[in-house]
């Protein structure tokens, strides 16, 4: 009877995502949200990119560190820094678009957001990974990010970038939203962080 209630919970937890479970953030915890210009915000003010929308949907601290324009081999480099002047305790991963968007060799691509999500996890921090889509009106995420969410076993948000970017009523432009664009951002990363027991 104890081996069957055993299997029973082992199947649970791999139904649930064992092993992709998060520590819970607490009114003292910080998020550090690391990307690109879908970070930061371009198109509307920092108060509506989607860091600080997140914010106020969870009460916790999220820094907003987007910057426009990244790649994720300059994102590599300026991430030690990010992580020892605010010391997260969770780090929302979302970058590639830039390399996908000027035709770099995803494989690097790949192996650069590897690194990132080692950094995250040396420093001590948790990480959450968003896919951007490949280069294509109706693609999905690009492969290498279900690839690493497995390698790693951590929580990914594989559709929200792609299903907005086929709307364009979400946009400010061909590749980055308006307010609404960017609060769907925030409650499905939201959503993600909840499914994952982070709030």
């Amino acid at each position: 009877m104890r081996s069957v209630l055993s299997l029973l919970l082992i199947i649970t937890l791999v139904a649930c995502g064992g092993g992709h479970e998060l520590t819970r953030l607490s009114d003292e915890s910080t998020v550090l949200a690391f990307g690109d210009s879908l970070t930061a915000g371009k198109g509307v003010s920092r108060d509506d990119a989607y860091p600080a929308k997140l914010a106020q949907m969870t009460g916790v601290t999220v820094v907003n560190s987007g910057i426009s324009g990244e790649t994720t081999e300059e994102g590599l480099q300026r991430l030690p820094l990010a992580l020892e002047e605010h010391s997260p305790d969770l780090v929302i991963l979302f970058e590639g678009g830039n390399d996908i968007l000027r035709n770099y060799n995803l494989t690097q691509t790949k192996q650069n957001l590897n690194a990132m999500i080692n950094l995250i996890k040396k420093s001590g921090a948790e990480v959450v990974l968003v896919a951007v889509p490949r280069k294509s009106l109706f693609s999905g995420a690009a492969e290498f990010y279900e690839e690493l969410a497995e390698e790693h076993q951590i929580p990914l948000q594989k559709s929200i970038v792609a299903s907005l970017l086929k709307k364009s009523g979400m946009k400010s432009d061909s590749v980055h939203f308006n307010q609404a664009g960017y609060q769907a951002v925030a409650t499905a990363i939201k959503e993600l962080l909840e499914k994952h027991g982070a709030v």
